[in-house]
Order: structure tokens, then C-alpha cells, then sequence
């Protein structure tokens, strides 16, 4: 493709070195699509001849499917995907291949097809993410009267209903699902048009161009458009946010099936054993999203440092930025994937969970929120709750066994039946509002996002 300035070939170290097919070739469909839609700006420009048009669309309909029969020969000596899908057109048909990236640089090529790659991965990951939402919700239904602990600082804390934990992931996918919406509405904007960096004295129809690609505006600067990857860190970011998430759920689900919780029970499809030790089974889908989800950190890093020191406009570093793309977009896909079909096969020992949620401890809370409504401010409640709680393990009881003198010598408010307040269900029907755990607000919770996501998964 530059026999005209260079007289040697490529050293093969450095094609080895420098070629991009090997992971790029993953862009055939977009690079496919952006040709189609440029050569018909070509024919609206009186460029190409119709019967030249025709026959670049013939061959390169022809080239997908050979691609997708997977008969197509990739040649690593062509460099990359656009290389070698330009290079077949042009030995079928022609002249009127050659004709095809008149006003066209790589630079804008390769923009478009990440933009059109980028838009339909996200589309995808935002599939997925409902899928998983719609597993938990369903994973909620399946146990409507389970209860648990909630924890702080990895302690018991106060009782919660399970579906209100899983709630809270639903919660942070729903964010996910926005922060990939977003990605997509900011990078829908079409590059192609801009050239190597400065456009090009044969004006295409670019609004032709978009409307043909789906693309909703155009970019109004050439330079920015072909060194702008602004919108792969947005996906970056967003898979690493999303997979943050995912590893916080599979901590919760390691913990959960570790026999000093003994929680969940997860199904044999979604476990793995021991090469040595024959009574395991190991959560290690959980534990592999927590550990991809480094990758997934330091596929942002790469990318941001790559990109903080390169000057206008394109710049080769920024070949880099698709293996960053490509493995974060994998790694969420596969991890969303797995662990869908984890909760969907997964069950819940309800009276085990129940059991570590009937500590009185855990809703000492509700007596000191008692005091208050009886005209103890809290700060003084608090400390008496807390003197009742040492005196408690003192006696070596539960809070609930106090004896009743013992109330009534904490605070004179106390009557000595403070006891029953003790009771991890009665204080869950208390917490009634909006976004408290009261068993009827995670039922209403339940349906509202069932709707939501009616049709949608």
C-alpha cells in the first residue's frame, strides 16, 4: 500500500511487531458496513460509475460471506482488517476497488468501525446486565421470607430481607445500564469524512453517510474526530464500574457459601472441586470475577496512559486502545453471562440465614429509636442501649433475656416489656420507608422492577 514511497519491504520484525490483524480482524462487520455506506457517498459524489458501485457491493457482499463461512484467507502481511478486506475487493473486481478509499484515510476508517463496534457492544453488555437484574429479581422471588444479616464492617448489623440485598445489585446494574446508555448516545456521532486529519477536497455527502450507519450527528472537527478515543474510555470505564459491581456480588456470594455462613447453595454446573481434597466445592465463578475484574481496572489504566501524552491528531500508539476494548468488553460479557445462570440455578437455606438474623444484638437499634419516641434524645439513648448490651454479655444472655429489672434500672421510660421489641421480623415490618427493607416494600420493589423489565430480557 506505499509502494509509491518505499522501495524496501517491511522488515519482518517489525510487521510482526507493528500488524493489528491478529485482534482487529473482530471489526470485519463494521469495516464491511462503513465501505457499503462510503461507496455510495462515492456514487452520490460522481466518483464511482453505477456499475462500479454495484460491483463493489457485490464483492464485498461477497467477502462477508466468506467471512462468515469462515473461508475468507486473512494475510498478516497486509497489516490489518481494512488492509486485507480493501486488498480482496480490488483483486475480484478491479479498478473499481482501488476506486473505494478515494477521500478515505485509515484514520477515519478505523474511527467509524470502533464507533459502530462500540454501539453494538454496548447494546449487547446492556442486554446482558438486564438478564442478570432479571436472575436476581427472580433468585428474590423464589425466597420472599428470607431474612439475613446486613453487615458493616463485615459484622452483624441489622437484619434485612434478601430481596432487599439483591435489590442493591439491581440498583448498581441499573447504573450500569445508564453509564452504557450514555456511552452509546456520546459516541453515535459519525467520523468518516474527516480524512487522514484535515478532510478532503472531494466533499462527500456525509449526511448520507450517517443516515445509512444510524449514526445521529457528525463531527464538526476533522482533527478531533480521527484522534478522539474518548468514547472506548467511556466503555472501559463503565465495564470496569460494572465489574467492580460484579466482584462485589461475588465476595457476597463467597461468603455466603463458606460454611461458616452456609447461605446460598450453589449448583454443581456453576462450581468446580478440588484436584486433592474430595469434599470440595468452590465458588470459583464468584472468585474469577473478582479477579478479572483487575483486568478490568487495568485495561483503564493502560488506555488512560496511553492516550494522556499524544499530541493532535493520530498518532500510532493508538492502535492499543483495541485490546484494552476487546478484553473488557469479553471479560463483562462472560462474567454477566455466568453469573445469570449462577442465580438462576442457585437456592437459599432460609433457616440458616434466618438464624444468624434472630440475634437480638442485631436490632438493639429498635430500642433506642424506642427511647426516642418516649423523649430520650438518641445520643442518650444510645448510651443506654449500649450499657444494656455490656450488661448483657456480662450475664452472659441474649438482649432478649435480660431481665425486666434490668430495663427498668437502665431508664425509668422502661416498663419491661422492651424485650419484645427484640425481633428481627417485627423490626423489618417497622422500616416502612421509601427505600427501607419492610418486607412489603421489597415486594413492591420486586414487581415494579419485574415490569420494568418485562420484554426487555
Amino acid at each position: 500500500m506505499w509502494t509509491g514511497r518505499f522501495k524496501e519491504e517491511m522488515d519482518e520484525t517489525l510487521l510482526r511487531f507493528s500488524e493489528s490483524l491478529s485482534f482487529d480482524r473482530r471489526l470485519w462487520r463494521q469495516d464491511i458496513d462503513g465501505s457499503l455506506a462510503h461507496a455510495a457517498a462515492l456514487l452520490g459524489a460522481g466518483i464511482l460509475s453505477q456499475t462500479e458501485y454495484d460491483a463493489i457491493v457485490t464483492g464485498l457482499e461477497e467477502i462477508r460471506r466468506e467471512i462468515e463461512a469462515e473461508r475468507f484467507v486473512w494475510r498478516t502481511e497486509l497489516e490489518d482488517v481494512h488492509m486485507n478486506i480493501e486488498r480482496s475487493l480490488t483483486e475480484r473486481i478491479g479498478t473499481a476497488g482501488a476506486k473505494l478509499h478515494t477521500a478515505r484515510s485509515r484514520n477515519d476508517q478505523v474511527a467509524l468501525d470502533l464507533r459502530m463496534y462500540c454501539r453494538q457492544e454496548t447494546a449487547h453488555l446492556v442486554s446482558l446486565l438486564k438478564k442478570l437484574q432479571f436472575s436476581l429479581i427472580a433468585f428474590a422471588k423464589r425466597h420472599p421470607t428470607a431474612i439475613l444479616p446486613g453487615y458493616t464492617h463485615l459484622q452483624r448489623a441489622q437484619p434485612v430481607t434478601l430481596g432487599h440485598h439483591l435489590l442493591a445489585y439491581v440498583e448498581m446494574f441499573e447504573r450500569d445500564i445508564d453509564r452504557f446508555q450514555q456511552a452509546a448516545e456520546r459516541l453515535n456521532v459519525l467520523p468518516l469524512g474527516s480524512g487522514a486529519l484535515a478532510g478532503s477536497t472531494i466533499v462527500l455527502d456525509r449526511e448520507l453517510i450517517a443516515r445509512q450507519l444510524g449514526f445521529s450527528a457528525l463531527s464538526r472537527n476533522s482533527m478531533d474526530a480521527v484522534s478522539d478515543r474518548d468514547f472506548v474510555c467511556d466503555l472501559v470505564y463503565t465495564s470496569a464500574l460494572c465489574g467492580v459491581h460484579l466482584s462485589r456480588l461475588g465476595e457476597d456470594v463467597i461468603l455466603w457459601a463458606s460454611s461458616e455462613f452456609g447461605f446460598i447453595r450453589l449448583s454443581d454446573a456453576f462450581t468446580t472441586g478440588s484436584s486433592l481434597m474430595p469434599q470440595k466445592k468452590n465458588p470459583d465463578a464468584a472468585e474469577l470475577a473478582r479477579g478479572k475484574t483487575g483486568r478490568l481496572l487495568g485495561n483503564l489504566a493502560a488506555l488512560l496512559t496511553m492516550l494522556k501524552g499524544l499530541p493532535l491528531t493520530y498518532n500510532r500508539d493508538l492502535q492499543e486502545d483495541k485490546e484494552r476494548l476487546f478484553d473488557s468488553v469479553d471479560t463483562v460479557a462472560i462474567i454477566l453471562t455466568v453469573f445469570s445462570g449462577m442465580f438462576d440455578q442457585a437456592g437459599w437455606d432460609e433457616q440458616r440465614s434466618a438464624a444468624a438474623a434472630a440475634d437480638p444484638l442485631l436490632v438493639a437499634t429498635d430500642l433506642a429509636d424506642e427511647l426516642v419516641r418516649r423523649g430520650v434524645p438518641f445520643r442518650q439513648a444510645h448510651e443506654i442501649v449500649g450499657r444494656l448490651v455490656g450488661r448483657a454479655a456480662a450475664l452472659g444472655v441474649s438482649l432478649d433475656e435480660l431481665p425486666p429489672e434490668e430495663f427498668k434500672a437502665a431508664h425509668s421510660s422502661f416498663d419491661g416489656s422492651e424485650a419484645a421489641l427484640l425481633n428481627a421480623h417485627q423490626s423489618l415490618a417497622r422500616r416502612v420507608a421509601v427505600g427501607a427493607p419492610a418486607p412489603k416494600n421489597v415486594e413492591a420493589e420486586l414487581v415494579r422492577w419485574t415490569s420494568q423489565l418485562a420484554g426487555q430480557v
